[in-house]
């Protein structure tokens, strides 16, 4: 599951880099994804928008037994 993980943010980490961010995998919980966000995106007020609308979502649609990703 991690690999497919990895694949689902590479789709993801042009847009963030575009914005001079980036994301990267801490850990895989049972089904829960656990990311770090980083550069810009850490702490920018809508960091929260970006995991749950960006980051989550896409790892879902690759991942479909991926139920949550958290930041840490």
């Amino acid at each position: 599951m991690r690999e497919k993980v990895e694949k689902a943010l590479d789709k993801i980490r042009p847009m963030l880099q575009r914005d001079g961010g980036n994301v990267e995998l801490v850990g895989i919980e049972g089904k829960v994804v656990k990311v770090r966000l980083t550069g810009a995106c850490h702490g920018c007020p809508m960091s929260q928008m970006t995991l749950k609308a960006g980051v989550e979502r896409v790892i879902m649609q690759e991942v479909p037994e991926v139920v949550e990703v958290v930041a840490v």
